[in-house]
């Protein structure tokens, strides 16, 4: 309590001083100065005699109960000595009121200064007794440690019944304990020691926060403490610890000091509101200022999953702490969690905005080997990936801020007839009506509602930077069937990635299935590109022997010579990978088959065996061999093994 709210509540600080206090604004007696003095004497001697007699009594209870007194508790066991020994504490008090408002007289002043003497006695009772409970019951009266030892025993103890006597004990001592402080916390009170009850008070709630707050894992930071200069590894584990600390912290600790006062000083606001901004602020406080200090710390892009989880943690708590921290005076509290949420919100904006500019910035001439997967799109989408699982936050964190379509860059919506002629006039393939892309995530979007839509389109936008950075570096390869593979291993992978994580709902199944058919344009273009010329060499008009015999020599030659050329080209997805391995054999076989069986008789026996059909399927099933070594990542059902899958390829041969 301030000494402030102290002074308003207890404004003499004198012995005398209370009593006076007491009786002007309480006993509703006026005050000796403006009593009538025309009193019927005989009838004033008799009803002091009265108090005196009653005095008397009180007077021999307390004596019994003086502070140094060999008893060590007035509460104890049956609580009818303390119910006498209250009762004496307010008759005692009657007497001195009543002594005061009789007026001046010989006997008055030794009268109050008896009476004085036994309050002051009755409340160093009182006010050890409040101590003695409060210290006793330190665990009992932490709502935090019941339900801690409540789970705990529901988890080891084998006989359920036992357990519920034993909370139900627990229960009964913790209700009979805060029954007796309110009793001492009323008497006190109403005989003007309030600053003493809520001094004891004080000392020993104050000291349990701050030491729960210990033993949840919270060390208060020091007031010149900088966040970015820690190493990181040390901030996550703080973040850890007071995530897994805030619930119970809220809604066990400081809730549950609020309710403990709210019982034990029934009745007084006043005190109730200032002692606990005394006993739980300035430790609320810095408990919801060490988000705001991990949102000051140094912004990294691979930092932001923990700023999240630290984000929804503090959001799930604001319903939380709205209602225990309700007081007028307790609003730097509520002040400081709302801060330390925009300040996350903000950081996490921040890091967003510089991930996306990451990706548009990335220049490296790094090309993926074979033309597999490149490290941008994988590092890219599971960044992403990890990203949707955190949509109704982000959600949150972007609610001010609309996502509008007209930051997506003009590159991005190019026409897919302009750009496929413009693939096949230069040769090097691209990520063909990347406008689709937009136009399908924007339908799914518009379908979504409000934040969500928008979280989408944002996602949506950094899938879109990440595959016009993979357009660029598909023209990287020499050969533009490699570079047709690349294309369509990384549309497959983003695609089966987007599956396989909530993008899937945020994206939706239109987006995925028009871009898995892209994916497979793509691959038809490698076949056309790679293997066009191959299957040409086989006549399609009728030759004479000699020119079938060349024209035999030349195939098998082509064969050759494009899978020597294609040696650790990747196919990363396994299930596109037999599909292409198929779709080359159904071009190059079928027709070379018939050819073969026809002018085989024109070549030499030997020469015949090297140019069989079956010599040039077992080539074609070579192809795309260094894939499952490179590594593909695929998220393919496909367990088989490249020798199982050529055995099922021959048998379909």
């Amino acid at each position: 309590m301030t000494r402030k709210g102290l002074r308003s509540f207890l404004p003499y600080s004198s012995s005398f001083g209370r009593l006076l206090y007491h009786h002007h604004h309480h006993s509703g007696s006026p005050s000796p100065a403006a009593s009538p003095r025309p009193l019927q004497q005989a009838s004033s001697e008799a009803l002091m005699a009265e108090y005196m007699a009653a005095e008397e009594a009180a007077e021999a209870i307390v004596t019994q109960w003086r502070p140094d007194a060999k008893i060590t508790s007035l509460f104890r066991d049956d609580r009818a000595e303390a119910r006498e020994f209250l009762a004496a504490v307010r008759s005692v008090h009657r007497y001195m009121l009543f002594v005061v408002s009789a007026g001046d007289s010989p006997a008055s002043k030794p009268a109050l200064v008896r009476g004085q003497t036994v309050l002051q006695c009755a409340m160093d009772r009182l006010e050890k007794e409040f101590y003695r409970i409060l210290a006793a019951n330190r665990d009992r009266l932490d709502p935090e440690s019941l339900s801690i030892r409540s789970s705990t025993r529901s988890s080891v103890s084998d006989d359920a019944e036992e357990e519920e006597e034993q909370e139900e004990e627990v229960d009964g001592e913790a209700a009979i304990a805060v029954a007796d402080l309110r009793a001492i916390a009323e008497t006190m009170i109403s005989v003007g020691y309030g600053k003493e009850c809520v001094r004891v008070y004080k000392i020993i709630r104050k000291s349990v926060v701050d030491e729960d707050l210990y033993r949840l894992g919270f060390e208060r930071p020091a007031p010149n403490l900088h966040v970015h200069k820690l190493d990181w590894t040390l901030v996550e584990i703080k973040i850890r610890s007071w995530i897994a600390a805030s619930r119970v912290a809220v809604t066990a600790l400081f809730a549950g000091e609020r309710m403990l006062l709210d019982h034990v000083f029934s009745g007084f606001d006043t005190v109730r509101e200032a002692v606990f901004v005394d006993i739980v602020g300035e430790a609320a406080r810095e408990f919801f200022r060490f988000p705001e200090l991990v949102a000051k710390s140094k912004r990294s892009t691979e930092r932001i999953f923990r700023i999240l989880e630290l984000h929804e943690a503090v959001s799930e708590l604001l319903p939380e702490i709205k209602p225990v921290f309700s007081f007028v005076s307790t609003v730097t509290v509520r002040d400081q969690a709302l801060s330390s949420l925009a300040k996350l919100a903000e950081l996490v904006r921040d890091t967003l905005a510089e991930f996306e500019a990451e990706v548009h910035k990335e220049h490296s001439k790094m090309i993926a080997p074979g033309g597999g997967i490149h490290p941008l799109t994988r590092r890219t989408m599971d960044y992403i990936a990890k990203l949707a699982d955190h949509d109704s936050t982000l959600a949150e964190i972007y609610a001010e801020f609309p996502f509008q379509k007209s930051t997506l860059h003009p590159n991005f919506f190019f026409d897919a007839s302009d750009s496929a002629s413009a693939a096949e006039k230069t040769g090097a393939p691209s990520f063909a009506s990347l406008s689709s892309f937009s136009s399908s995530s924007s339908s799914s979007s518009s379908s979504s509602s409000g934040n969500r839509s928008g979280i989408a389109g944002r996602l949506a936008l950094l899938i879109l930077a990440l595959l016009a950075k993979l357009d660029g570096k598909a023209a990287a390869y020499r050969h533009a069937g490699q570079s047709y593979l690349f294309l369509a291993n990384n549309l497959q992978y983003i695609v089966n990635m987007i599956r396989h994580c909530r993008l899937r709902g945020l994206l939706g199944e239109e987006w995925l299935a028009r871009n898995a058919a892209k994916a497979r344009r793509h691959t038809a273009d490698y076949e056309r590109v790679s293997w066009g010329k191959v299957a040409a060499e086989v006549p399609s008009v009728e030759v004479g022997a000699g020119v079938a015999r060349v024209q035999m020599r030349a195939f098998v030659a082509a064969v050759e010579a494009t899978c020597a050329a294609q040696a650790g080209w990747v196919v990363a997805d396994a299930g596109m990978r037999e599909e292409v391995r198929e779709a080359v054999r159904e071009m190059v076989l079928p027709a070379y088959r018939g050819f073969y069986q026809r002018w085989k008789a024109a070549v030499e026996e030997g020469e015949a065996a090297k140019l069989s059909p079956e010599i040039v399927r077992q080539r074609l099933a070579e192809l795309f061999s260094g894939s499952d070594e490179a590594g593909s990542g695929s998220f393919s059902s496909s367990s088989e093994s490249r020798s199982s899958r050529s055995e099922a390829s021959s048998r379909s041969l």
